[in-house]
């Protein structure tokens, strides 16, 4: 089984991260920036079914299945993945979110791949979060803490 780990720190309290990270209209500004999808139908409940919906490409037709699995509201939220709804391909994401002495740590695990395949996926998958995480959350979290002022 494979699986990848992002780990980032954050200058802002754990509340505004936990916002940027779970607002649907908050993650639709950072996800697209490592041509992730956006969120339709998104509440960090649990029993919520919702899709990230985002450019189709060869192989794969734009659309992840999610359904969200538990959440501890600031700290965590676990939600499946699923790449095409044909698929008995499940993966799992966790967010984990902690205070630290200068803001927010925040690590984003998605685990449960399989095979080769799985091993590809995860891969890829990793760097797009990876530019996510750096390039694509910051600049939402500065916007978002500047508008709690």
């Amino acid at each position: 089984m494979t699986e990848y780990t992002v780990v980032r720190d954050y200058p802002y309290p754990i509340e505004e991260v936990w916002a940027v990270l779970t607002d649907p209209e908050l993650v639709a500004q950072w996800t697209t920036t490592g041509q992730g999808g956006r969120p339709e139908g998104f509440a960090a409940v649990a029993g919520t079914r919702f899709r990230f919906v985002g450019k189709p490409t060869i192989g794969w037709a734009g659309v992840v299945y999610c359904e969200v699995l538990d959440v501890e509201a600031p700290r965590a939220l676990r939600y499946t993945w699923k790449g095409d709804r044909d698929s008995d391909d499940v993966t799992e994401v966790t967010y984990l979110l902690e205070k630290t002495g200068s803001g927010t740590r925040f690590t984003w695990r998605h685990t449960e791949f399989r095979g080769v395949g799985g091993f590809a996926m995860s891969r890829l998958l990793g760097n797009v979060r990876r530019k996510m995480l750096t390039d694509g959350v910051p600049p939402v979290l500065e916007a978002y803490h500047r508008a709690q002022r």
